[in-house]
């Protein structure tokens, strides 16, 4: 995308060169070229300027939103640090309720559910100008109740490692059923895993 903007902005400063040619020269230039051609009006060579312009006013313009649209694509060591500490604030201490059948020996869906809710966090904390994509949080270690993850993102080489430990810590009847109830406790250091 960055060359594709300087591509653009090149583009208008050359048109805009070109409407800056003095009429005299671009008549001298046609007259050595082929002489018995007909007087172009001075009417014609305002409409030609106004239209290189125009032109590369668009260039300028194409160019500051792909330069825009780049900088969405990538995140920032601040984007980054910022939506990784907003996560870790929302996801320590949030609760869930567990399977009926449930007895603390089947390991969390560390992998699934709890993966994909901590990237929804860094995502939503990321701010307004830090994109909705590029991040990558992938498991590193996991047990039954705890688990490590690396997060990343796309832009920057700051890395971060959280660390999920799940704990039962009551049991919650629904409808007359009993379901465990599980809190997580969420840390993150900088740095990888």
């Amino acid at each position: 995308m960055t060359a594709m903007a300087v591509t653009c902005f090149i583009l208008s400063v050359l048109l805009i060169a070109m409407a800056c040619v003095k009429t005299s020269r671009v008549r001298e230039w046609r007259e050595s070229v082929n002489p018995s051609a007909p007087d172009i009006p001075d009417a014609g060579f305002f409409l030609l300027r106004l239209t290189l312009l125009a032109l590369a006013a668009v260039g300028i313009y194409l160019g500051f939103s792909m330069l825009s649209l780049a900088d969405d694509d990538a995140w920032s060591d601040a984007e980054l640090t910022s939506a990784v500490k907003g996560a870790t604030e929302e996801l320590d201490g949030s609760t869930e309720l567990g399977d009926i059948t449930d007895n603390d020996t089947r390991p969390a869906d560390f992998e699934g559910d709890i993966a994909t809710k901590i990237w929804q966090e860094i995502v939503e904390h990321g701010g307004g100008d830090a994109p909705q994509s590029g991040v990558g949080v992938s498991l590193y270690t996991s047990s039954i109740t705890d688990a490590t993850y690396d997060i990343s993102a796309s832009g920057t080489d700051k890395t971060f490692c959280m660390h999920v430990t799940r704990t039962h810590t009551d049991d919650t009847k629904v409808y007359g059923v009993m379901f465990p109830e599980y809190t997580y406790a969420v840390s993150t250091e900088e740095g990888e895993c």
